[in-house]
C-alpha cells in the first residue's frame, strides 16, 4: 500500500519525504486555509504550491478544484493542470463525486467533470465517496483514484446513532455493536468496511482505478485499510508519526542501550 500525506504545510511535507516512504501528497481547500492560517496569510499561494510540488517531484500531488458546475469545473481543472504540472509533472486533479449541497440531492456534475478530464489525459482524485456505487461511477467515468473518507464515515454512524466521540477514537472495523446490533450507513458499518468493498466491487469488474483511503484517523485504521487492500493511505503528519511508536520497542531500546559493551561501540 501506497502511503500519501493529507497536509498542504510544506514543512510537514519535507519532513515526511526524508523519511523515505511517502508516495504522494493530497491538498484541498481546507488544507490549504489551514497552512495559509498557520503562515499568517503572507504566502504567495502559487509559489509555495509549486514548493510542495518540487518537494514530492516523482510522486503525485493532488490539487482540488473549488467550482461546482461540470463546466466550470473541467476549466478550473485544465488550468490547474496547465499551470502547475509543468513544475514537476505529479499534478492530479481532485473532484468531488457530485456538488451538490442540497441534502439528500446528487448531480452527475461530477461524474461528467471527471470523464472530460480523464478524457484529455489529465489524472483525476474522485474525492467524497461515502458508497461503493460512488466509486463505481467514478470508476467507470475514468477517475485515476477514489477516495473514500473512512474516518468521517465513521462519524457519520456514531453521530446518526448517538454515540459519543472523538475523532481521534477507534472505530472498529467490524462495526459498532449497540444493544447486539451492528450500527451501519445502508449496508456499511464502518470506514474500513467502506474502503474494503470499493476495493472489492473495482476488482470484481476489472476497473483499473485505485483506491485512495482518506480520512483515516488513527494507526490502527491505517493497518486496516492495508489489510482490506487500499492502494493508496492518505494520512496526516500526526497519524504517520505515530505509526512507528510501541511502549516495548521503548522499551526494548532502552535495554538494548544499557546493555552495551563499550568495546563493541568503539568498533
Amino acid at each position: 500500500m501506497k502511503l500519501f500525506i493529507d497536509s498542504a504545510i510544506l514543512s510537514e511535507i519535507q519532513e515526511v519525504y526524508d523519511f523515505g516512504i511517502i508516495d504522494g501528497v493530497t491538498t484541498n481547500p481546507s488544507l490549504l486555509h489551514k497552512a495559509k492560517e498557520a503562515m499568517e496569510g503572507k504566502v504567495d499561494l502559487a509559489g509555495y504550491l509549486k514548493k510542495i510540488l518540487e518537494t514530492a517531484k516523482g510522486t503525485p500531488v493532488s490539487l482540488e478544484v473549488t467550482e461546482t458546475s461540470e463546466a466550470k469545473m473541467v476549466s478550473e481543472g485544465k488550468k490547474l493542470f496547465k499551470r502547475f504540472n509543468p513544475v514537476a509533472n505529479n499534478v492530479w486533479i481532485k473532484i468531488p463525486v457530485h456538488t451538490s449541497v442540497q441534502e439528500g440531492q446528487a448531480n452527475t456534475d461530477g461524474i461528467r467533470a471527471i470523464k472530460q478530464l480523464a478524457e484529455v489525459g489529465i489524472p483525476v482524485n474522485c474525492t467524497l465517496v461515502f458508497t461503493p456505487e460512488q466509486a463505481l461511477l467514478a470508476a467507470k467515468a475514468g477517475a485515476t483514484v477514489v477516495s473514500p473518507f473512512a474516518g468521517r464515515i465513521d462519524d457519520y454512524i456514531r453521530t446518526n446513532h448517538d454515540v459519543e466521540f472523538k475523532k481521534s477514537d477507534y472505530y472498529p472495523a467490524m462495526g459498532w455493536q449497540d444493544n447486539q446490533h451492528t450500527l451501519e450507513d445502508n449496508g456499511i458499518v464502518s470506514g474500513v468496511e467502506l474502503v474494503k468493498q470499493c476495493k472489492r466491487l473495482l476488482d470484481s469488474y476489472g476497473l483499473r482505478t485505485g483506491v485512495l483511503a482518506a480520512s483515516l484517523r488513527n494507526p490502527r485504521q491505517v493497518r486496516e485499510a492495508a489489510l482490506v487492500g487500499a492502494d493508496i493511505a492518505t494520512i496526516p503528519y500526526p497519524v504517520i508519526t505515530e505509526l512507528l511508536k510501541h511502549p516495548k520497542t521503548v522499551e526494548g531500546m532502552k535495554a538494548f542501550m544499557k546493555d552495551v559493551v563499550p568495546e563493541y561501540k568503539k568498533l
